[in-house]
């Protein structure tokens, strides 16, 4: 498979060891290291600033000797740049005397275009103004041994489908990065050959700027910095290579190497494209009309990818970040449902408990809510409403739950209830979708009238997961007056349940809680079999990780069926084949279509993350949307 065509795209990043004012020797070893960065597959290779002659050639640079050997180097390595795209720094005096510090970029056998430093430092150690004039606003049209090209800041280079552009070194740290003005020219890649020496906590400093550029730009940003070959005169060098993509840092060099180094990482510019088009304060603002787009006539096939895709997606995988992020969860569902609390002016809550995942979650969020109003856990009015599916397990787990968190647990049973309805409305009591979704509309309905009972609101304990699916009964347990789990998707749910356990819990809490994460999924809607749950959720829609997986990639990246197809066989190697991935895949997508109806009437609840599907906010499709032909597509991937 050719991943380019998904949206990938292979940067490469190098920091050659140079010889000072040796353009030649400069040539050989960058083009060494281009024909390393071309076997692997990358599109584009990133050199430092004045990679041709060294960044630290001081007055030599007005020295004709140097320009004229520059140029002959400059020469040969565009007419090898027969593969990826190659931008190689390198002096460029124009026809007036004015000497520009220039990034080249060579494709096809030759020079295509060039981009003019614009901001030059001259302060503390740096002084470049001593020998060079900004490009800002300068257009020079070129024509000679080299070829017929530009030399501007304001244009835009092809590379397959996508477009990159070019700013140097002190141009990110500048008030006004020319990189912001590329980005809303079309960039989807911005590089930028440095040479940043060292100091203390500046490579902190530098990975920030890149990381928040990227970030700002909703780009991928790609940095080449000088190594430790340059003069040490007064500084040194480090060769910090860097790689970002919309905010989060995807690649990083050691740093001090006196060797060649290199790095390559791959960038997905059509996630970028669907960030760019859903974040209206991008696709608003005023556009620079100035920006030619060169075209390279470069397109590299990808075979393989360099990025790794995690399984779970809404859970961090490191543990510190993670612990953070629960903290942050919680907090957010609990100070939610206290200020609904408030607006409502009650001061109980009504939860059903059935013993599972989702209402317990829902139950420790109620109790935090409480404490945050200082009421005590009794404001909770819990209720477990056992009906023909219920096996002692899970309701043993709900009365053990409220014993060990200090509140009353009241049990009422619905299966005379569910009976009458089912004989009234004609019904045989066979165990259908009739018969599972009275029970859940009997259980709603106590709800209800018990938060009317005792004045108080009903807490939701449906998550994201189910709500993507519809694995929910309309008017039913869709329905509460207030849902704290609405954003939280199933494998987030079971992680804030395993870290509350471990980070909050008593120890006899704790033990319930285990209870319940080692309880198989169900919604105990079946007639259960010798006290025994018959019904797991799972087996009848899927493997939950395999569908948050899918909504993730399908809401947040904008990611088409092939895409999520081929990213899911990545993250789950080994542990689902391909043929089982596509089977949910397809579920995934006509429930995810069908099911629309249930969503649109959603209560409401607190977004905790940046995937949300509630209708009033981050998503909004029409009930009746055709899934058809995303459905043949998946049938078509194996």
């Amino acid at each position: 498979m050719d991943l380019s065509r998904l949206g990938f795209l292979r940067v490469g990043v190098c920091s050659p060891a140079i010889k000072i004012a040796d353009p030649e020797a400069n040539a050989s070893t960058i083009l060494e290291a281009y024909k390393r960065l071309c076997e692997n597959q990358a599109a584009v290779v990133v050199t430092p600033e004045l990679s041709l002659t060294g960044y630290s050639c001081e007055d030599l640079f007005h020295s004709d000797d140097l320009l004229a050997r520059s140029r002959q180097a400059l020469t040969r390595v565009a007419a090898a740049a027969d593969g990826a795209i190659l931008v190689v720094g390198a002096p460029w005096r124009l026809v007036d005397g004015r000497l520009l510090n220039c990034a080249f970029v060579c494709a096809s056998g030759r020079v295509v275009g060039a981009v003019p430093k614009s901001a030059h430092p001259n302060y503390d150690e740096f002084y470049e103004q001593r020998w060079f004039t900004s490009g800002a606003n300068l257009v020079a049209t070129i024509n000679g041994e080299l070829g017929h090209f530009q030399i501007r800041s304001d244009q835009l280079f092809t590379v397959g489908d996508t477009q990159f552009a070019i700013e140097i070194c002190e141009d990110l740290w500048a008030p006004e990065p020319p990189s912001t003005s590329h980005a809303l020219a079309g960039a989807s890649l911005v590089v930028n050959p440095s040479a940043s020496n060292e100091l203390v906590a500046k490579a902190d400093y530098r990975r920030d700027l890149v990381r928040m550029q990227s970030a700002r730009c909703i780009c991928a940003y790609a940095y080449a910095g000088a190594g430790p070959t340059e003069s040490s005169k007064d500084v040194v060098y480090g060769g910090h290579l860097l790689g970002a993509e919309n905010g989060v840092m995807i690649a990083e060099s050691d740093r001090f190497n006196l060797n060649t180094t290199e790095l390559v990482f791959d960038i997905d510019w059509k996630k970028l494209e669907h960030d760019r088009s859903r974040n209206t304060t991008f696709t608003q603002a005023h556009r620079p009309t100035t920006y030619p787009i060169v075209d390279t006539e470069t397109r590299v096939e990808l075979g393989d990818s360099q990025r790794h895709y995690v399984a779970h997606p809404f859970v961090p995988d490191d543990e510190t970040e993670f612990d953070a992020r629960a903290q942050e969860i919680l907090s957010i569902q609990s100070t939610g449902l206290a200020r609904r609390m408030r607006a409502a002016k009650v001061q109980r809550l009504v939860l059903g408990l059935s013993g599972g995942l989702d209402s317990t979650l829902a139950c420790l969020v109620c109790l935090d809510a409480l404490d945050r109003l200082e009421l005590r856990a009794s404001a909770l009015t819990a209720l477990t409403m056992p009906g023909p599916g219920t096996t002692s397990h899970t309701k043993k787990t709900a009365h053990l739950l409220a014993k060990s968190s200090g509140f009353d647990l009241t049990e009422i049973p619905i299966d005379d209830a569910v009976k009458q309805h089912l004989d009234d409305v004609g019904h045989d009591g066979a165990p259908d979708i009739t018969f599972e979704n009275s029970q859940a509309r009997e259980r709603t309905q106590i709800l209800f009238d018990t938060a009317n009972n005792v004045g108080a609101i009903v807490v939701g304990t449906g998550d994201l997961s189910e709500l993507a699916l519809g694995w929910c009964t309309f008017n039913a347990d869709h329905m509460s007056n207030y849902n704290v789990n609405v954003s939280v998707p199933k494998t987030m749910i079971s992680y804030l349940v395993r870290w509350y356990a471990h980070h909050r819990a008593s120890n006899a809490l704790k033990k319930v809680l285990q209870r319940v994460i080692d309880t198989p999924i169900t919604p105990e809607l079946l007639p259960s079999v010798e006290d025994r749950i018959v019904q797991e959720t799972e087996t009848l829609v899927g493997p939950y990780e395999l569908h948050d997986f899918f909504l993730y990639h399908y809401l947040r990246t904008g990611a088409d069926a092939e895409k999520i197809f081929y990213l899911a066989n990545s993250a789950f190697e080994g542990a689902y084949e391909g043929p089982t991935i596509q089977k949910w895949l397809r579920v995934f997508f006509q429930r995810f279509f069908e099911q629309q109806f249930k969503r649109t009437t959603l209560p409401p609840g607190p977004k905790v993350g940046t995937v949300s599907l509630s209708p009033r906010g981050d998503w909004r499709m029409p009930d009746e949307a055709e899934v058809g032909t995303i459905l043949l597509s998946i049938d078509k991937l194996l």
